[in-house]
């Protein structure tokens, strides 16, 4: 037992460090930035993910319909269909039913090929098929076979009138599901965008605050320094030392508090995004504000035709009206014509079938005229148009919300910007006046209460500046969602997701 346990703990100890350096190495050091955050979580979400099946789903169907268009090669065959049964029929000499037994052998086969009629590149909802059936047949009678051979060559086009075209009507739904897809994929990348930077920015707001912090107490040990508080011994120090001391404790805990914030705060990011437990977030925050000129028109203009919404609605409007047609066709006046033009052989000899074929050919006229419902097409009709006409006013009532929405996003981005600017400009003095403080109190011109005075008014306006930064970056997300236009960087968001990808 002894020299068991000797041999595995020498084991462990020789691999535990190798272990460990292989454990280090797949921990990750990510830089977070707003556009790596997102574009990490378009890379692992399931949502993504499924919208991303949906318009693959919806490219076979649309393929699928366009294919419906092409010419089509089938075989219908039987081989053999064998018939020993006794039936009652009509008898004419006899004048009554009488049963009669049969016993035949069929061996069918018809070969097709056939192609939807397009006209100016529409289908017609009509079809043109050339066709060969062939078969023999086989009757019994008494205990002899009698036996028959058939072939036809014929050219058939049928044509309904009157009636929604469905091969149309098809190849137009399935085109708007893959757009409508396509936008709904676009609509979620977004709205994940939207979602993530609300995480991003209270990781942003606590790794600024640290920087404050670090800021705020290099100055209070550069007080420290100069009150030479290090020389003095510990029972016989001077009030501001121990003021100073006291802050620098506070400052201390308030950044740890934060750092703590921080460390929950990337936890749940590092959830959000599905990384590994090991992997760090670091956010090396920059306040850097790019100065924009929106032209409100133009984001009207935006956002009614770049923003998915207003032609999802469109696409659903669409929709309607093909249930429409639809709608129109069911129960109506309709008429069916099919017409047949080949040759054919019926013979007993098989070798003979292949000689001296006769002319066939077909028409018939096929007409379906209603007479009377209840009026329950007229309603169906009625119900389809007051469908469309709440769409149309749905439309309506969306894009004057739109237009309400981007006009206050516009509003609250100049004021921002504007108070960002001001606030920046408002910091950049401060940093001025804390060093000239500091020097003066070097020189013993002021004390360390006016001194400390001014480094809370520093670290004041450093968050104040903090919030209108962060205040003029959503107000500024808020209008690139409205309008699906980034103008940080002048491009479509649906450019810049395709260019992405």
């Amino acid at each position: 037992m002894k020299r068991a346990f000797l041999y595995v703990f020498t084991i462990t100890f020789f691999l535990l460090p190798l272990i460990n350096n292989d454990f280090q190495a797949c921990a990750e050091t990510i830089h977070l930035t707003l556009d790596q955050a997102v574009a990490i979580a378009m890379d692992n979400s399931f949502r993504i993910k499924q919208l991303k099946l949906g318009i693959e789903r919806s490219r076979q169907w649309l393929k699928a319909e366009r294919a419906g268009l092409k010419s089509r090669v089938y075989m219908n065959v039987k081989a053999p269909e064998f018939q020993a049964i006794s039936d009652y029929k009509w008898d004419s000499v006899v004048a009554k039913d009488v049963i009669v037994r049969q016993n035949t052998q069929m061996w069918w086969m018809n070969l097709s090929i056939q192609q939807p009629v397009i006209l100016f590149g529409y289908p017609t909802n009509g079809y043109l098929s050339l066709n060969n059936r062939l078969y023999q047949y086989n009757q019994l009678d008494n205990s002899n076979w009698d036996t028959s051979y058939y072939n036809r060559y014929f050219l058939k086009f049928e044509q309904p009138f009157f009636q929604p075209n469905r091969l149309k009507n098809d190849l137009e739904d399935a085109e708007l599901d893959l757009e409508e897809n396509e936008l709904n994929f676009l609509d979620d990348q977004v709205d994940l965008i939207d979602d993530i930077a609300d995480d991003y920015y209270k990781l942003f707001r606590s790794a600024m605050n640290d920087l404050i912090f670090v800021r705020y107490i290099d100055d209070l040990h550069r007080i420290e320094a100069i009150a030479h508080c290090s020389e003095q011994d510990s029972a016989n120090q001077s009030i501001d030392c121990v003021q100073i001391q006291i802050e620098i404790a506070n400052a201390e805990e308030k950044r740890a508090q934060n750092q703590s914030d921080f460390r929950l705060e990337a936890t749940r990011m590092k959830q959000r995004l599905r990384l590994g437990e090991t992997d760090s977030l670091v956010i090396n925050p920059q306040m850097v504000i790019k100065p924009i000129d929106v032209n409100l028109e133009q984001a009207i203009n935006f956002g009614t035709t770049l923003r998915p919404r207003m032609r999802l609605l469109e696409i659903n409007r669409r929709k309607r009206e093909i249930d429409l047609t639809n709608i129109e066709g069911w129960n109506s006046f309709r008429m069916n014509v099919e017409m047949t033009y080949g040759l054919e052989k019926q013979d007993h000899d098989y070798h003979d079938l292949w000689e001296e074929y006769d002319n066939s050919y077909s028409f018939t006229l096929n007409a379906y005229v209603p007479i009377w419902d209840w009026g329950q097409r007229k309603a169906r009709i009625e119900a389809g148009k007051i469908s469309i006409r709440q769409t149309e006013l749905y439309q309506e009532e969306v894009k004057s919300r739109i237009e309400s929405e981007i006009k206050n996003a516009v509003q609250n981005l100049r004021e921002y910007q504007k108070r960002a600017l001001n606030m920046q400009t408002n910091v950049k003095r401060t940093y001025d006046i804390t060093s000239l403080s500091i020097e003066q109190y070097a020189e013993d011109k002021i004390s360390l209460q006016d001194l400390l005075q001014t480094l809370a008014r520093q670290r004041e306006t450093e968050n104040n500046f903090l919030d209108t930064y962060l205040g003029y970056r959503k107000s500024l997300l808020t209008l690139i969602t409205d309008t699906y236009y980034d103008y940080e960087n002048n491009i479509k968001l649906l450019e810049k997701f395709r260019s992405s990808n």
